[in-house]
């Protein structure tokens, strides 16, 4: 009888048995952590991260993870949204501090899908996603709640802030609502700190940039350890401000990296994030059915100071050209582990192209749910790979964005940047017309003979770059890149 119900168990749907069999899910996105960062991810990388391989020896690395842009917020966007942020107002560059709210009014989410799903959703950490803040005249009024932040999107409970740690106003939202009105400005040049500095602007009493990392740390393993005591499933994103400027590792973590870098001290303090978060799953008992993920909004900032890494053998990027910013591989191709003991098997990776617009599906084909035709027009369901199941690509391709607004395109083995530059701040920039005006109009790289991207076989290659023109321009112009859940 016992092992007849533990068949009958594993074919059906994981929610026709009730909320306490769906998945806890818990989503850590770092901010500006290259993909050479994590020693799971590149072998020769120099920075001591434990929590994180300890996650990948427990789980599966994606090795050919993508975010669908090269900068923060639009990434964001794709991840909630499971949306090519391309779609929505945001054609270029990042919000700020004041910026009023990106996700459109209406627009399913993975925290509102999960939401109505039976889960108890939290947001924790840098937003950078836009929020109204009440206003006197033109002046903000930090005494009253602000609108159209994480609690109007599908979140039950929040608390975090706007932008950027180095993006003012620096104020703590807790549920919609400044937790102090700022009493000060504060601020700090580069000339003070190489890469500890942040913009000056109003500062809460309450909020410390130095203790922003592990604050938020506290709160997150808090939350899961009262979640695993409840009978809900919850669904955490707990989104770091980490290792992103103000660089400010803790002096726990001073020369804990290994290496003689403030930046490299930092990613082992975000790595350390990881490894609590992991423990708090482990002594709560409900890491076996959780989801968990851990990856990076975008490539590694110069902020880092590459030369100083590179000295010491470090590369944020591996073998990956480019970084932050930029339209080559080192601006997207991102950092991306998953554990998830019950269905994902231990020590296994996946070299399927992946990007992060693909949760909300993923999180539908999990609970047995079809996603409607005005939600998630960019996100595929990773499940397959995840369980093993995948006997060929799950995508069809993945469309990529530079914070100046340039595209690429990936499909199997072949990239298309529609541009003859970086599209952000490697070189050729793309206001230094005089490196790339005697360039091919476009780039084509084969990334299994050249992942590096130093040759463009754009001309030897016709046929593929008319092919991938046109897929490119299907995937801006129909307003979806995959079919609708039939």
């Amino acid at each position: 009888m016992k092992s007849l119900l533990l068949l009958l168990f594993s074919f059906f749907p994981v929610i026709a048995f009730g909320d306490r069999a769906k998945p806890n899910v818990v989503y850590i996105l770092a901010d500006d952590l290259g993909y050479g960062d994590l020693k799971s991810m590149n072998t020769e990388g120099k920075i001591a991260t434990p929590g994180s391989d300890q996650m990948a020896k427990e789980g599966m690395v994606f090795t050919d993870a993508h975010s669908n842009s090269a900068v923060c917020t639009p990434t964001r966007y794709g991840v909630l949204t499971g949306r090519y942020a391309f779609r929505s107002r945001m054609k270029k560059g990042v919000l700020n501090g004041y910026s009023s709210y990106l996700i459109e009014d209406g627009r399913m989410t993975v925290p509102s899908f999960l939401n109505n799903q039976g889960y108890h959703t939290a947001f924790i950490g840098k937003w950078h996603l836009g929020w109204d803040w009440a206003k006197n005249g033109e002046k903000v009024d930090f005494s009253k709640p602000v609108q159209n932040g994480p609690k109007e999107k599908g979140f039950e409970y929040s608390y975090g802030h706007c932008g950027s740690l180095d993006m003012a106003p620096y104020v703590w939202v807790e549920n919609g609502m400044p937790t102090a009105v700022p009493l000060k400005e504060t601020g700090r040049t580069k000339k003070e700190s190489k890469n500890g500095w942040w913009r000056k602007g109003p500062t809460s009493p309450d909020f410390d940039h130095e203790d922003v990392l592990p604050n938020l740390t506290r709160r997150a393993v808090k939350y899961v350890k009262e979640q695993a005591k409840k009978e809900k499933p919850f669904f955490l994103y707990l989104a770091l401000p980490s290792p992103h400027t103000p660089v400010l590792p803790t002096p726990e973590f001073k020369g804990k990296s290994g290496l003689d870098s403030a930046y490299a001290d930092f990613v082992t303090m975000t790595d350390d994030t990881v490894k609590q978060i992991l423990e708090a799953l482990k002594e709560g008992g409900v890491d076996q059915n959780t989801l968990f993920i851990f990856t990076s909004d975008n490539g590694c900032s110069p902020e880092a100071d590459f030369a100083e890494l590179e000295e010491q053998g470090h590369d944020p990027s591996s073998i990956y050209r480019g970084h932050k910013a930029d339209i080559f591989e080192g601006g997207h191709r991102v950092p991306f582990i998953v554990r998830w003991p019950a269905r994902v098997k231990a020590g296994t990776r996946c070299d399927d192209p992946t990007c992060l617009t693909d949760l909300l599906a993923t999180m539908a084909e999990v609970l047995g749910q079809k996603l409607p035709a005005d939600a998630g027009e960019d996100s595929v369901s990773m499940l397959p790979n995840l369980v093993g199941e995948s006997k060929q690509p799950v995508r069809e391709a993945i469309v990529h964005h530079s914070i100046n607004g340039t595209f690429a395109i990936r499909q199997g083995k072949w990239k298309l940047i529609d541009a003859p530059h970086s599209g952000g701040w490697s070189r050729p920039k793309p206001a230094q017309k005089t490196l790339y005006k005697d360039l091919p109009k476009i780039q084509l790289y084969d990334l299994e003979k050249d992942p590096a991207e130093s040759r463009n076989v754009s001309v030897e290659n016709p046929s593929i770059v008319k092919k991938l023109k046109m897929l490119l321009q299907k995937y801006r112009g129909g307003g979806r890149s995959v079919p609708v859940a039939r």
